[in-house]
């Protein structure tokens, strides 16, 4: 069976750097850190006390005002869905009826559970929100999307870690590409930031104890790395058949053309440290885009400033594209680790450098680590354009994830 072209033609976003794709992007090409002491609650008495909240957020109210009574999960699943849809020039009658949501979330509404059993301690079941047992499954970011924009197609969820988003961009690309829908609303959303979330990373040492100096705290691929800066955000793409997308005048950013998934089966926590099956990731995605390592011009890493993740990411990319890698860099100190939605954010970043001829560096990167020697973008980042692009994604379970994109030429 032929396989569809399938186009990226909107970008909804909800981040620290920026909630619309120019802001979003001059973020990135301005390069400052949001990074700072953490606001949302008493931090003190965590040897982190630093991350990446988005301030002066606001939902949407496409219809009425029952969207200001969901949770801030959902509530940022929702704006980041219709700020896609707007950028995509997608009106109600362009949606069909199978329009597909996929949403990746590796915490769900946790932090909104967090609020919740506070009050419940304080002051009984009665004091606790009626809508919690509806807020706090993953997959309420999937269903209030649908029920929003009125989407009947399939609405499913993941919670495959922080890989969550490219799992859930890497599953609707197939449905668009078999047939199986025309358009489909994909990516990830992770609000975090409550205490005894945060506190659980924290005690595992997951995260940089740079506390006065936020800017410089994320490290991915430094010799003095010490964690990853823990973040939230959404970013949610459309999907489309290319062909439709042409025929409505769509704008495209670019094509999604190769995805592939696999596990570690080794641990929890440390990846496999010669990263085989993360290599074996990335080859499989190239496959599936009928494309060799070579045609790949630039690679945006998962790195997230952990000593094992970094040099085991940097190992895996070695192993597939030898030690002429092509050009690497990692995001993440410009807009935080957000977990399940780091992965839909870096897509998004991925195809908006194809779209845009630009490479974006790793902010403090000074003294590259060897273990993680790699083709690394320089300070200031690199223009061109480059062709096609590969965006990983790894997470906890030994969860592996590979997206490819291409630039519409």
């Amino acid at each position: 069976m032929s396989k569809r072209r399938v186009a990226v033609t909107g970008i909804g976003l909800v981040t620290a750097i920026g909630s619309t794709v120019e802001d979003f992007w001059s973020g990135i090409m301005t390069g400052e850190s949001p990074v700072r002491r953490v606001t949302r609650f008493d931090a003190s008495e965590f040897a982190c006390g630093i991350a990446v909240e988005v301030d002066g957020f606001r939902p949407f109210e496409p219809e009425d005002r029952r969207l200001t009574r969901l949770d801030r999960f959902s509530q940022f699943a929702v704006r980041a869905a219709h700020s896609a849809l707007l950028d995509a020039r997608l009106e109600p009658h362009d949606l069909s009826h199978e329009t597909a949501v996929y949403v990746g979330s590796a915490l769900g509404g946790i932090a909104f559970a967090e609020e919740q059993h506070e009050r419940y301690l304080a002051s009984g079941i009665r004091s606790v929100a009626p809508g919690l047992a509806l807020s706090v499954f993953a997959g309420a970011a999937a269903t209030n999307i649908c029920i929003a924009f009125g989407l009947h197609g399939p609405a499913i969820s993941n919670a495959n870690s922080c890989a969550s988003g490219a799992v859930a961009i890497g599953e609707a690309f197939k449905l668009v590409q078999t047939g199986r829908v025309d358009i489909a609303l994909a990516g990830g959303v992770e609000t975090p930031l409550a205490p005894l979330t945060f506190g659980s990373f924290a005690l595992i040492r997951a995260m940089s104890r740079r506390n006065n100096c936020p800017a410089e705290a994320c490290r991915p691929f430094d010799l003095h790395r010490d964690g990853f800066v823990m973040g939230e955000g959404a970013a949610l793409l459309v999907l489309e058949e290319r062909e439709r997308a042409l025929e409505r005048g769509a704008r495209l950013y670019g094509e999604m053309i190769g995805y592939a998934s696999t596990n570690d089966a080794h641990h929890m926590t440390a990846p496999l440290p010669d990263g085989r099956e993360a290599a074996r990731a990335m080859e499989l995605a190239l496959l599936d885009a009928r494309l060799t390592p070579p045609d790949v011009g630039y690679i945006n890493a998962h790195a997230t400033g952990t000593s094992l993740g970094d040099a085991a990411e940097a190992a895996a990319i070695r192993s597939v594209f030898g030690e002429d890698t092509p050009p690497v860099s990692s995001t993440k100190p410009l807009h935080g680790h957000a977990l399940g939605a780091s992965a839909a954010i870096e897509a998004a970043v991925t195809i908006l450098a194809l779209h845009r001829a630009f490479l974006p560096n790793t902010r403090n990167l000074g003294a590259v680590d060897p273990t993680c020697a790699l083709n690394h973008v320089p300070s200031g980042g690199r223009h061109g354009a480059v062709p096609v692009a590969l965006s990983n994604s790894f997470g906890f379970g030994g969860i592996n994830a590979a997206l490819v994109l291409a630039g519409d030429g």
